[in-house]
């Protein structure tokens, strides 16, 4: 038996599975997100500590027997928070999460020194680790001082379960202190961040053992052999290993509370000015490419709470047909944006808003403004080199029908569903935990999830959509120019 752990920005998801791959069983339990000032999003790292022993501990009274099976563990989790703790590995603060916006001019700052990008791969973002110390150092220098290690939020329940202090590629790529290419911590880059590698954690592939479940809960859990613990990786590179997008040309599409359209790489291909972002994959010499909206089913969640509706219930009032664009056009920036922006102060709007609209026209004009938004990622990805054959269309929001055909139909690119099923980011860990335990070829353990079916664009509405398309994209200049 294997577990995956996807330690997630709302919630830990624990799925264990046997060695053909079927997962048998899945336990989630959640923690709070603290908001203290405008911009900034925070956890207690405890929460993730008591949310995984909730999670385990529900799976050894369910499934003891298959848990005392237990070989090998593998984590997913949120990227770019840091965990900063001090000597004795107690946090000094709360973990500074990936949607905290309070460091964007240290972003920007360490973005405009020389060999930044050339090294990281990738543009400075806001949300990414290595500002976030850099505004500690400014605005909470007593704390600074103290920090003895930085950690990832997963590699930081890593430290729970085993004791060690160890980061792997895939997360470690997005803190802006890793060479990229080279898989390896970066003098140059911590030096710009004023950090130093002693304050590093030990770096591995995400298919390597990092340490030994202690003693203590190996027994609490009722296991009665060792359990290797392997590095996992960054939330989207795991669920790419959970899906088999290894090679290049393979891919998803993702509709959860972020978007993201992924590329696998077989070679390092940096573009920074495209504001895609380019990190190792969790398996030797591989990387991918993805870019990212900052808000795709969020959008959703919040126009839901805003008319007191349930998610599910505005998405049945889109029906399951497209019949091309509407007259509404949506921004989807309402937490800034990545990809191809770049830009943490720009907000949502609708556009032609007008008396007539209801919630489903509303609705309608959500889905399709984050189907354009990652028409731009799609743009930005085409033009580092990647490619996309017939990706996957996964997360919350693929269970729309008039969602993914709109997407579909959109980025002019066929979609495949995958059959009903655990593909998730916790299974693609539990993948890599095999692949550590076993020393089997990660390419042979990571194969795709069986199709359910394929969405072909509606070509006979492309010419709509295109047109729509250029409106939406037109409007982010304008918008721009009147913050």
């Amino acid at each position: 038996m294997y577990l995956g752990l996807d330690l997630g920005t709302s919630g830990l998801r624990a799925t264990l599975v046997y060695a053909d791959g079927i997962a048998i069983a899945s336990t989630e339990a959640t923690y709070p997100i603290a908001h203290p000032h405008p911009g900034w999003s925070e956890q207690a790292p405890s929460d993730w500590v008591d949310a995984c022993r909730t999670a385990i501990d529900a799976l050894a009274q369910a499934h003891p027997q298959q848990l005392a099976a237990l070989r090998g563990i593998g984590l997913s989790g949120q990227m770019h928070g840091a965990v900063c703790l001090g000597k004795d590995d107690t946090p000094l603060r709360p973990a500074i999460l990936w949607n905290d916006t309070r460091c964007a001019d240290e972003a920007g700052a360490l973005d405009a020194q020389p060999q930044v990008r050339a090294l990281s791969g990738n543009i400075v973002f806001p949300g990414f680790t290595a500002p976030k110390l850099l505004w500690m150092e400014t605005h909470e220098p007593e704390l600074f001082a103290q920090v003895d290690c930085v950690l990832l939020p997963k590699d930081y329940l890593r430290l729970w379960l085993t004791g060690e202090r160890v980061a792997e590629m895939s997360d470690a790529a997005g803190t802006s202190w890793l060479d990229v290419g080279a898989r390896d911590w970066s003098d140059t880059l911590l030096e710009a961040g004023h950090m130093r590698r002693d304050q590093m954690p030990r770096v591995i592939e995400g298919s390597a053992v990092a340490g030994q479940l202690r003693d203590e809960l190996r027994q609490a859990w009722g296991i009665p052999h060792p359990v290797a613990v392997v590095g996992g990786g960054g939330d989207n590179a795991v669920a790419a290993c959970g899906v088999g997008a290894m090679r290049e040309g393979q891919g998803f599409v993702s509709l959860g509370t972020s978007g993201v359209l992924l590329a696998a790489r077989d070679g390092f291909h940096p573009a920074p000015e495209t504001a895609v972002h380019t990190f190792c994959h969790a398996v030797p010499d591989t990387w991918y490419q993805m870019g990212v909206i900052l808000a795709a089913t969020d959008c959703l969640n919040w126009l839901a709470r805003i008319t007191g509706q349930k998610p599910a219930a505005l998405s049945a009032l889109t029906g399951d047909r497209i019949t091309g664009p509407s007259d509404l056009t949506f921004l989807p920036y309402l937490s800034g944006e990545r990809t191809p922006h770049n830009d943490s102060r720009i907000r949502g709007a609708f556009l032609n808003l007008d008396i007539g609209h209801d919630a489903a026209d509303m609705t309608r004009a959500v889905m399709e403004g984050v189907a354009f938004a990652l028409r731009d990622n799609l743009q930005a990805l085409k033009s580092t080199g990647a490619a996309l054959h017939q990706p996957l269309a996964i997360g919350g929001g693929a269970q729309s029908e008039f969602w993914v055909r709109t997407l579909a139909t959109v980025l002019d690119l066929p979609l495949d569903l995958p059959q009903a099923g655990d593909f998730g980011a916790a299974l693609g860990a539990a993948r890599l935990a095999m692949a550590g335990v076993t020393g089997d070829d990660p390419a042979q353990i990571m194969s795709p999830p069986p199709i359910a079916r394929n969405i072909e664009p509606d070509r006979t509405l492309t010419g709509a959509y295109d047109d729509a398309y250029r409106r939406y994209k037109n409007a982010y200049p304008a918008m721009k120019g009147l913050l």
